[in-house]
């Protein structure tokens, strides 16, 4: 079996055959990605919009894979995680965003923190403050950050009831989220096909070597088209605000990816498990999303009023 290496159109002689490969250049298997990308688009989006309760359930699973891969990650640095309590944490978070608001995410990540801290105290002091960091990092990074994808919908909690939302009207938070989702689709997918197609120029050569400063401005047109039409049908607010909605995603999609690049490159791993075909694992697809989260949150607060 030979393949052309650097051709995103390299094909594979088997059977003295070709064949296209369906991993190109920026290694990815696209028909996977693909399946597995709008699958879980499509579960979420489906879970926000018609479930609530559901779509919080959703994102705490999520939360949940990530922390468990992080621990797992960890591990084989020989970084013991406080796994109990950063666990316990990563599941109250969404709820607490959900059902408390913002003063409620912010005590259950307190909380967490010094839980995990009283937690592995008690364990012993060899390899504590090591571990305490990672703990208090790992319910930072993940599980808070991504509550913040659960804030719009705390306004409704007491008007809904357990299941579809009432009358069948889904409310502005709602739309807001899916709005956030859909710009953070848009910033993978585009950059992913510009910079696959014509990325020459690294945007962070030693942190991620696949990333460009072509497949960022792809990133940024294709974002800011989808923000648009986002803004005006989903989000009834002007066009300009789609425009500054993507910009702030694409910004923090791409701080977040990178940032995840580089605790993989220090960890010495390239995926963080392999959980999602054509993905790698969870958190090499929540990477983006964590970051844009309380992003959009802030930027839906500015925009409030308009």
């Amino acid at each position: 079996m030979a393949q052309e290496q650097g051709d995103p159109g390299a094909h594979v002689r088997v059977g003295g055959k070709q064949r296209s490969n369906p991993t190109p250049k920026a290694g990815r298997n696209l028909p996977a990605a693909t399946a597995v990308g709008v699958g879980m688009l499509v579960c979420v989006l489906g879970g926000l919009l018609l479930l609530p309760l559901g779509f919080v359930l959703i994102v705490t699973a999520f939360a949940v894979f990530g922390v468990w891969e992080v621990f797992r990650a960890l591990e084989t640095t020989g970084t013991r995680l406080p796994i109990v309590p950063v666990m316990t944490g990563t599941v109250a978070m969404p709820a607490a965003a959900y059902f408390g608001g913002p003063e409620s995410l912010l005590f259950a990540i307190l909380l967490s923190s010094v839980a995990t801290l009283i937690w592995r105290s008690l364990e012993g002091a060899a390899g504590s403050a090591r571990s305490i960091f990672a703990g208090v990092f790992t319910l930072a990074w993940i599980p808070f950050l991504i509550s913040f994808a659960v804030l719009p919908l705390h306004t409704f909690v007491g008007e809904t009831p357990v299941g579809l939302w009432p009358g069948g009207v889904v409310p502005a938070g709602a739309w807001q989220i899916a709005t956030l989702l859909l710009l953070v689709v848009a910033n993978d997918t585009f950059g992913y096909l510009v910079g696959a197609s014509l990325g020459k120029h690294p945007m962070a050569p030693k942190i991620s070597p696949k990333k460009s400063w072509e497949g960022f401005a792809g990133s940024i047109a294709g974002a800011t088209a989808v923000g648009v039409l986002a803004a005006v049908f989903l989000l009834d607010k002007p066009w300009w605000v789609g425009v500054a909605l993507a910009v702030g995603m694409v910004a923090a999609a791409t701080a977040g990816d990178l940032s995840e690049s580089m605790v993989k490159r220090e960890l010495g791993i390239k995926d963080m498990s392999s959980i999602l075909p054509g993905h790698g694992g969870v958190m090499d697809r929540l990477d983006s999303i964590v970051f844009a989260c309380p992003v959009a949150f802030i930027l839906y607060s500015v925009f409030a009023g308009v």
